[in-house]
Order: C-alpha cells, then structure tokens, then sequence
C-alpha cells in the first residue's frame, strides 16, 4: 500500500477580543514550522483564519490589532436589527485582506453563521470572503444581522463557536480546534440589561459547545483552550495579554502537533 503525508486542519473559535490568542497560536505553529492544510473559523476565529489564508502575515495581523480601538468597529445606526452597522468593520477587513473569493486563498478556507430563519448554521464556502468573514463575526444585538438569499445570518459562535466539523469535511487527517472562550463565567456582580442578554447567550454557548464536545470527541485530536482567565471577549485592553497566552499554548503543543503528523496514513 502507499502512503501519504497526513494533512492539518485549524479550526479557530469565536471569542471576540479573546481571539487574538489566535494570532499567538499560529505564530508558534509558524516558528515549529507546522503549516494547516485546512483552516475553518467562527468569529473572531474566522477574522484570523480568513487573513491568514489570504496570506496577510502575523505581523502584520497582530500590528493591526493591538492598533483596534472600539471606534473602529462600531458605526452606530438606527435601522433595525443592532445597534451598529458593519461598514466599519467591512472598510478595515479590505483594507488588510482585500477583497479575495474564497477560490483565491493561498489555504483552503470556510467559516460558518447561524441562519435565524432555519435555526440551522450556514457554511460560507465559495464567493467573497469578506462577506463571509462579516456575517460569521455578527454579534446579535450589538450589529445588524447580514441578509443573504432569504438569511439572516448572525455570529456562528451562538451554535457552533468552534467549527472543527467543517475542517474535518474538507480533509483534515489531524484536527486541532482552538477554543478561546473555554467555560465563560457569570459576573459576580449584576450586569446591565444587555449584560445579562449577552450572559444569557454565553450559557448556552457553554452547554451547547460542551454537548458537542463530548459527542465528537472522536473527531478532534487536539483540543486547545488558552488560559485566559475572566479576561472579557469585549475588551481591548488585554489585546497582549490574549496573543501571549496563545502563542504559549501553541508552543506547549507544537511538539505533539508534530509527533501526531509524523504518522504517515496508508492509502490503497
């Protein structure tokens, strides 16, 4: 029988600021020389996975969020739906990506939404990657949900913050998913109205990612959660603090990473 090399498949979570413990993470996988075949992301997740797909450089990715202030994104708007627009968000993306279809990326790429009509999660696979990128980042109630062919498309971390599925699908032998926002905490003391709506959704993002975890732990080789204490996915002022504690976690892991694809598959 031959054998080949077996592939790698990154699925990078949701996690707002959280996230750029992503950016931490890859470059310790780029400094032990270990390269994904496949990325696929949520969120945050899918901001980081899509730019590195595009081959914009961690440098460069961790330059221009450490600069990130909250003026940035948020483009206050009085159409229904949230509080804030996402041309913003739209404006900064293109600036540092461009404008690529997914059929341009240097590294296979998907990330995923949740439809509000179907209930059901939507898997942006082909077309243009920013509009992807957008509809997969929509925090509910804080920005306008994306329409798109009769969806409502909002942040794919409600039903699915970690889409390690989706890296499997597209070929991944060795599955590592990096989940930043692990078990999120109630705060002890009593938030605002929106405080609570927005706990409301981290519990069940918890319960929900917890049941998925247990049922296809089969699927995952290797399960990521960066130590980053009560830091919240909604500050700015532990961008450092998130992007150190991913690139520890990647470093921790990077040799078992390795010993995992060393294992050629038998294919016959």
């Amino acid at each position: 029988m031959a054998r080949r090399k077996k592939t790698l498949g990154f699925a990078l979570g949701a996690g707002g600021c959280r996230g750029v413990a992503h950016i931490g993470f890859l470059q310790a996988m780029e400094e032990a020389d270990i390269r994904p075949d496949y990325i696929t992301g949520c969120s945050m997740g899918s901001v980081v996975g899509g730019a590195y797909a595009a081959g914009v450089s961690l440098e460069q990715m961790k330059q221009a969020v450490f600069k990130l202030r909250l003026l940035d994104i948020i483009a206050p708007t009085t159409k229904r739906g949230g509080f804030s627009d996402t041309h913003k968000i739209r404006k900064l993306l293109e600036k540092h990506i461009g404008n690529p279809d997914f059929s341009d990326l240097k590294i296979p790429f998907r990330c995923i939404a949740v439809d509000m009509v179907t209930q059901t999660t939507f898997e942006f696979t082909e077309g243009n990657v920013i509009e992807g990128i957008i509809a997969s980042s929509t925090i509910p109630i804080v920005f306008k949900p994306t329409e798109k062919d009769g969806m409502r498309l909002i942040d794919g971390g409600v039903l699915d913050r970690v889409p390690y599925r989706e890296v499997k699908a597209m070929g991944a032998d060795v599955v590592v998913a990096v989940d930043v926002l692990g078990r999120l905490d109630c705060s002890k003391k009593m938030p605002s109205t929106i405080g609570i709506l927005m706990e409301t959704i981290d519990l069940l993002c918890n319960i929900r990612s917890q049941m998925k975890h247990d049922q296809d732990k089969d699927m995952i080789d290797f399960w990521l959660e960066p130590t980053l204490g009560n830091m919240s996915q909604f500050s700015f002022k532990e961008l450092q603090f998130a992007y150190e504690k991913g690139y520890e976690i990647g470093k921790e892991y990077a040799p078992k990473i390795k010993q995992a694809l060393k294992n050629t598959r038998k294919k016959g």
